[in-house]
C-alpha cells in the first residue's frame, strides 16, 4: 500500500471515530430530552389527579359544612323533646365526631357551642385562672403560662400599664419588627401570636398535644365556661374541677342530650358546686364553630382530607351569619 494510501485511510478511521462519538453524544442527549418528558409528564398527571382529589375533598367538607349547619336548625328545634326516637337525636355540640357518608367519600364533623370555650375578648383576672390552667394542661411552663395571660390581659386594655408578667408598648417595639399594644378586642385567633410567649407550637399544637386555638373563642357573650359544651380539657382547667367532676359531667351529657339547667348540674357535682359556680354557666349560645374533614376515604387523618373551619351565629329559625371561615384550616385531632 502506498503512502498516500495508508493516510487516506487514517483519515477515514478518524473520521469514522469523530461520526462514533457525535452519534454517541446525540443519541445520550435524546434519551435524556425523552426522560425528561416523561418526568415532566409524570409528574404534571400526578399533579393532575392530586388536584382532582383535593377539589373532591373541598367539595366533600363544604357539604359536611352544610349539614353540620342543618344540624344546628335541628338541635334547637328539638333540644327540649322529651323523647327522641333512635338515629333522630340531635347532635352533641361539645365537640363529639359525626361521620356522613355521600357516593364519593366521607366528612367528619364536630360543633362546639362557643360558650363552652374560654372567650379571651371577655378575659378577666378570674377567667385568666382558667386558661393559665388550660397553657400548663397542654404542656406550657407555668412561667410561659403567667406571660401569656397577663400579656393578653394588656394586649386588650386601654392603658400602658405592664401587668407583673404582662407586655405593653415598651417590649413590643423593642422588637426587631416593631409594633404597638392593640389596646382592644382580637379580631381573631391567629392574632394571639403577637402576643408575649405564643408560638406557633402553643397556637396549633403538635402531633403529641393539641394547640390553645381549640379551647378559645372571641364571640361567647361572657367569660364564664358552660359545662354543658365545654371540652374535657377546658373542663379540667376550671378550678377546684376533679377528675371525678369532669367524668360525671360528661357521662351525664352523654346520657342525656337535652337542655340541663344549673340545678340538675348541681346535682351532679355535688359539694364541689359552691367553688365552681363563680367560673361556669349553663346557658345556651347562639354561636358555633363547626370543624369539618373531607375525604374520599374513611380516616381519622386530618392530613389525607381537606379542612374547613366556620363560626357561625344563628339569628332566627332559619337564617345564620358567618363570623370565621378558614379553608384549608388547622382543626382539632380527633
Amino acid at each position: 500500500m502506498s503512502r498516500e494510501s495508508r493516510l487516506q485511510t487514517k483519515k477515514y478511521g478518524k473520521e469514522s471515530g469523530i461520526a462514533l462519538l457525535i452519534v454517541l453524544w446525540v443519541t445520550a442527549l435524546v434519551i435524556a430530552i425523552a426522560l425528561s418528558f416523561s418526568v415532566m409528564a409524570r409528574t404534571e398527571i400526578f399533579s393532575t389527579i392530586t388536584f382532582k382529589e383535593q377539589m373532591i375533598n373541598k367539595y366533600l367538607a363544604e357539604a359536611g359544612m352544610q349539614r353540620a349547619i342543618m344540624e344546628i336548625f335541628y338541635r334547637n328545634t328539638n333540644k327540649n323533646t322529651q323523647i327522641t326516637f333512635e338515629g333522630e337525636e340531635p347532635y352533641l355540640v361539645d365537640g363529639t365526631f359525626y361521620y356522613g357518608e355521600m357516593s364519593n367519600g366521607y366528612y367528619k364533623i364536630s360543633i362546639n357551642d362557643e360558650s363552652g370555650k374560654i372567650n379571651i375578648n371577655a378575659l378577666t383576672d378570674v377567667s385568666g385562672l382558667i386558661l393559665n390552667n388550660l397553657l400548663v394542661n397542654l404542656g406550657t411552663e407555668k412561667k410561659t403560662a403567667d406571660t401569656i395571660v397577663d400579656s393578653i390581659l394588656d394586649w386588650r386594655d386601654a392603658d400602658n400599664l405592664t401587668r407583673l408578667s404582662g407586655a405593653e408598648d415598651d417590649y413590643y417595639m423593642s422588637l426587631q419588627n416593631p409594633y404597638k399594644a392593640k389596646n382592644a378586642n382580637f379580631d381573631n385567633p391567629e392574632e394571639l401570636l403577637l402576643i408575649k410567649g405564643v408560638t406557633n407550637e402553643i397556637l396549633y399544637g403538635n402531633e403529641e398535644r393539641p394547640g390553645l386555638i381549640n379551647f378559645i373563642t372571641l364571640y361567647s357573650s361572657t367569660d364564664k365556661i358552660n359545662i354543658n359544651t365545654a371540652s374535657p380539657e377546658v373542663l379540667k382547667s376550671i378550678p377546684f374541677m376533679s377528675d371525678s367532676d369532669v367524668e360525671q359531667i360528661i357521662n351525664y351529657r352523654k346520657a342525656d342530650n337535652t337542655k340541663k339547667d344549673g340545678t340538675t348540674i348541681q346535682t351532679v357535682i355535688a359539694g364541689d358546686y359552691a367553688k365552681i359556680s363563680q367560673y361556669i354557666s349553663t346557658g345556651d349560645s347562639n354561636v358555633y364553630a363547626i370543624e369539618v374533614l373531607g375525604c374520599k376515604e374513611k380516616s381519622d387523618n386530618n392530613t389525607k382530607g381537606y379542612p374547613i373551619k366556620s363560626v357561625i351565629m344563628i339569628e332566627g329559625n332559619d337564617r345564620y351569619r358567618v363570623l370565621y371561615y378558614q379553608s384549608p384550616a388547622n382543626i382539632k385531632k380527633s
